[in-house]
C-alpha cells in the first residue's frame, strides 16, 4: 500500500544539531500539535499552526549551541516539558515557555547525547556515560569508543532502567548501572537509537553512518536482532529515526532521515518484514525527524527539520483541493489572500536587502571602517566507504557554496559522484617539490548547492593531509579550510573478530614506550581507532582492508606491541610508520618479524578474481571504438560472434564503470608489486630489478605464472 504525502514548509530557524526537534504532545483527541525546535544560536523555538500560518507559541533568548533536544514528565503523565542540552548544562522549559530547571552536569566535555524519563537523566558526552535521578549522580560509565547515541527503557518485565549506548566501533553497549552487562554488534557505527515502541516495550531501532536500519530486541542478560534493512542503493546515512503510523494500519510505520536529504517512510507487510512505502528527497540533510498531526487537524505527517533550520512537513493533506461548483469562488479567494501575503512579504525582504546593501557601502566606504569577516557554518564528514573502498567527503554550508578547493600532500584519485553537478578543474602540481601537491582540484558549484558529496581513494602506505578549501556565495569573500588526514593503513576497517586460519606475518616491538605512547602511533597509522587511551592495560583491535579483503590484528600494552597480518605490505607499512614515530620521540626500539611464505600465494589468490575482472573489463572497452566502426562500416552488428555483440549491448554500462573507476587497474598492479617487493624486503634482497619482468607477466595475466615468478625470483 503506497502512500502519498505533499510537501509544506513551515519556518526556518537557525542550524540545527542531530535530534534537536520534537511534537509537543497534543492538548486533545483531533487537535494540532506544537512543534520545538533548538538551533546553535541557542535558541528554542516553539510553534504550531493556525490558519495555515505559523503562529509563535514562545522562543527563548539566544546563548551557548543546543546539542540535543528531549521532552519529557513525571511517569504516567504527557511528556510535554522540553529538555535541551547546551556544554555541559541541561535546561527544562515547560510548554508555555517557562524555565524550571538549570543543571549542571559537571562534565569536562560537552553533552552531545541526552535522555530523559521523568526524573531520570541519561547524559553523554564523548566517552562518559551520567545516570542522574532528581539530579543526583546516580551511575557512571567509561566508554572504550566515542558514543554517538543513547536511549533508555524500562517496562513490565524489567525491574529497572536499561541504557542502550550507540558506539563508533559497531556496537551498542547494554548496561546495569554503572557496569557494562553485554554488547551488541551492528553492522556498521550506529549514529542513532530510537525506541519501536513509545508506550513500552524492549525493542530498539537503530541507524548507523553508512546507511544500514536495524530492530533489535533487548533482554536482561542477551538481544536478538529482528531484522536488518541493508544500503543498497547507496543513500546517505541515518540522522534521525522516529515510529509513527502514518499509512494509518494500526500498525507504527518507520520514519527515516539521511544525511543525503533522503526522508523515508517504511511499513510492514504480512510477513511482518519492512517495506519502502515512500520516499522523498530534500537538498539538504535531515537532522530531526517525527510523525503526528502540525497543519491541519486530522491530517498526519511526517515533519522534518534540516541542518539549516528549515522546518518542514510531508503532510497527508491534499494540496490540490477539488472544489465543487459553490466552493470556486471561495477557493480562489484564499488562495489569493496567500499570494497577496506573499508578495507583500517578498517586498518587504526586496527592501531590507537594498537597505542592508546600502548600509554595508556607507560603513565598508567610511574612515572607521573595520573589516569583518562573515562567520558561516560548515557541516562536514570523511568516512570510509567498506563497499568500494574509497572515502566520502561530504560538506554541508549553510549559504550557498561558491566554490570548493581540494589540495591533497599524498596521491589520491578523485571518483565520480552521480550526485555531484560541480564542474570541477584540475591544476598541474608539482609532486617533486618539498611539501609538493599531489593533487590540487577546483569544484564550481551550481546557485543554491548547499551540499556537496565527494569520493576520493588513497593509496596505503603513502600519507598525508587533505586540505578543503570551502568559499560560499557570501560578500566580503571568505573561506573556510577543513583537514582529513590520510593514514599510512587508510583503506583499513575495524572489525570484531578476524580469520585465525589464514596464513600471518608477525611483527613485534618490544621498547621503553608507555601504552599512551603506542596508542597514540596506532591511531596515526589505522582509522576508525579511538584517540582516546583504552582503559586496562591492554587492548586487541581487529582491522579488515576494505579494498583486499587481507587482515589485521593488533594488540599491545605498556612496553610491547604485536601485529599480525595475511598481507606482507601492511606489515612492512607499520614497521617503516612506528620506527619513524618511535625515532621522532627518541625512543630504541626492538623490532623482530616472523614472516610466512604462505601468506604471499594467499594474497595473491584473493587478489586474482579482482584482478582478472579488472583486466577483462579494460580489454573490453578498449574493443567498443573498434566494434562500433565495423557496426556503422556493415550497417547492422549480426555478424558478429554473441561475445562482441553482448559488449556493444552493454558498452554504456562498461565505459561507465570503467569511468567510475579510475586507475583501478594501476592500484592492483602497484600492490602486487609492493608485495613482490617486501616479501624479499624481509629476506634482505632487493628485487626492484626484477619489477620490469614482474609487469610483463602482469601484462599477459595468468594466476600461475605469477605465483612462479614469486617463488622463482
Amino acid at each position: 500500500m503506497e502512500i502519498h504525502l505533499n510537501r509544506v514548509d513551515y519556518i526556518q530557524v537557525g542550524v540545527t544539531s542531530q535530534k534537536t526537534m520534537k511534537l509537543l504532545p497534543a492538548l486533545g483527541k483531533k487537535a494540532t500539535q506544537k512543534v520545538a525546535v533548538a538551533d546553535h544560536d541557542g535558541i528554542i523555538t516553539c510553534f504550531g499552526m493556525k490558519k495555515g500560518e505559523a503562529v509563535p507559541v514562545f522562543k527563548t533568548l539566544p546563548g551557548q549551541k543546543i546539542a540535543k533536544l528531549d521532552l519529557g514528565g513525571a511517569a504516567g503523565t504527557p511528556q510535554e516539558k522540553i529538555f535541551v542540552c547546551s556544554g555541559s548544562q541541561v535546561r527544562g522549559f515547560t510548554r508555555k515557555g517557562k524555565q524550571f530547571l538549570t543543571f549542571e552536569a559537571n562534565l569536562t566535555e560537552s553533552i552531545n547525547a541526552m535522555h530523559v524519563s521523568g526524573a531520570d537523566l541519561f547524559v553523554c558526552a564523548s566517552y562518559i556515560y551520567n545516570h542522574y535521578c532528581d539530579c543526583k549522580d546516580q551511575d557512571y560509565y567509561l566508554s572504550g569508543d566515542k558514543i554517538n547515541d543513547i536511549t533508555c527503557f524500562s517496562s513490565e518485565n524489567l525491574t529497572r532502567f536499561i541504557p542502550v549506548l550507540a558506539c563508533q566501533d559497531r556496537v551498542l553497549r547494554v548496561l546495569q548501572g554503572s557496569e557494562l552487562s553485554y554488547d551488541i554488534e551492528v553492522p556498521g557505527p550506529p549514529s542513532v537509537l530510537e525506541l519501536y515502541n513509545k508506550d513500552g516495550g524492549q525493542e530498539i531501532l537503530y541507524g548507523t553512518t553508512d546507511g544500514k536500519i536495524g530492530l533489535v530486541q533487548i533482554g536482561e542478560a542477551s538481544a536478538a536482532t529482528k531484522w536488518e534493512i541493508d544500503n543498497d542503493k547507496k543513500k546517505g546515512g541515518i540522522l534521525c529515526i522516529d515510529t509513527y503510523d502514518i499509512v494509518g494500519d494500526g500498525v507504527n510505520d518507520i520514519l527515516v532521515g539521511r544525511d543525503d536529504g533522503t526522508v523515508e517512510v517504511y511499513g510492514f507487510d504480512s510477513a511482518s518484514e519492512p517495506t519502502l512505502r515512500f520516499e522523498h528527497v530534500l537538498s539538504e540533510s535531515i537532522t530531526s525527524i517525527q510523525g503526528g498531526c502540525v497543519g491541519k487537524e486530522s491530517y498526519d505527517e511526517v515533519l522534518t527539520a534540516t541542518y539549516t533550520g528549515w522546518v518542514t512537513g510531508l503532510t497527508t493533506e491534499p494540496q490540490k483541493a477539488e472544489a465543487g461548483p459553490g466552493d470556486e469562488v471561495r477557493m480562489s479567494k484564499e488562495i489569493q489572500t496567500k499570494v497577496e501575503a506573499l508578495r507583500t512579504e517578498l517586498e518587504q525582504l526586496q527592501v531590507k536587502v537594498l537597505q542592508g546593501r546600502e548600509q554595508y557601502q556607507q560603513t565598508s566606504q567610511s574612515s572607521t571602517a573595520v573589516s569583518a569577516v562573515p562567520v558561516f557554518s560548515i557541516n562536514d564528514k570523511f568516512t570510509l566507504c567498506q563497499d568500494d573502498a574509497s572515502y566520502s567527503l561530504t560538506l554541508e554550508v549553510q549559504t550557498a557554496i561558491d566554490n570548493l578547493l581540494l589540495q591533497s600532500d599524498v596521491p589520491i584519485d578523485l571518483l565520480d559522484v552521480d550526485k555531484n553537478s560541480a564542474v570541477v578543474s584540475f591544476s598541474e602540481c608539482d609532486s617533486e617539490q618539498p611539501n609538493g601537491n599531489f593533487l590540487l582540484a577546483t569544484y564550481r558549484c551550481q546557485a543554491n548547492t548547499t551540499r556537496l558529496e565527494l569520493k576520493v581513494r588513497s593509496i596505503e602506505g603513502q600519507y598525508g593531509t587533505l586540505q578543503a578549501y570551502i568559499t560560499p556565495r557570501l560578500q566580503p569573500k571568505t573561506c573556510q579550510v577543513r583537514q582529513y588526514q590520510i593514514k599510512p593503513l587508510s583503506l583499513h576497517q575495524r572489525t570484531h573478530s578476524i580469520d585465525q586460519e589464514r596464513p600471518m606475518n608477525r611483527l613485534s616491538l618490544v621498547g621503553q614506550f608507555s601504552f599512551a605512547e603506542i596508542h597514540s602511533w596506532v591511531v596515526f597509522c589505522l582509522p576508525e581507532v579511538p584517540e582516546k587511551t583504552p582503559a586496562g592495560e591492554n587492548i586487541a583491535f581487529f582491522f579488515h582492508n576494505t579494498f583486499l579483503g587481507t587482515q589485521l590484528e593488533a594488540t599491545y600494552c605498556k612496553g610491547e606491541g604485536h601485529f599480525k597480518s595475511d598481507n606482507i605490505s601492511t606489515i612492512s607499512i607499520l614497521s617503516d610508520v612506528l620506527s619513524k614515530e618511535a625515532t621522532k620521540r627518541k625512543i630504541n626500539l626492538n623490532i623482530s618479524y616472523d614472516i610466512n611464505d604462505e601468506s604471499v600465494s594467499y594474497t595473491l589468490k584473493m587478489i586474482h578474481p579482482k584482478l582478472e575482472y579488472q583486466l577483462l573489463l579494460a580489454r573490453k572497452v578498449q574493443l567498443i571504438d573498434a566494434l562500433k566502426e565495423l557496426q556503422v562500416h556493415e550497417g547492422t552488428a549480426d555478424f558478429l560472434i554473441p561475445e562482441y555483440r553482448n559488449i556493444l549491448d552493454q558498452s554504456t554500462n562498461l565505459l561507465e564503470e570503467y569511468k567510475k573507476q579510475p586507475a583501478h587497474l594501476e592500484r592492483l598492479y602497484g600492490m602486487i608489486t609492493d608485495l613482490f617487493i617486501d616479501k624479499f624486503k624481509f629476506k634482505g634482497q632487493n628485487v626492484k630489478s626484477k619489477v620490469s619482468s614482474l609487469l610483463e607477466i602482469l601484462d599477459n595475466y595468468e594466476l600461475n605464472s605469477l605465483l612462479d615468478f614469486f617463488n622463482e625470483a
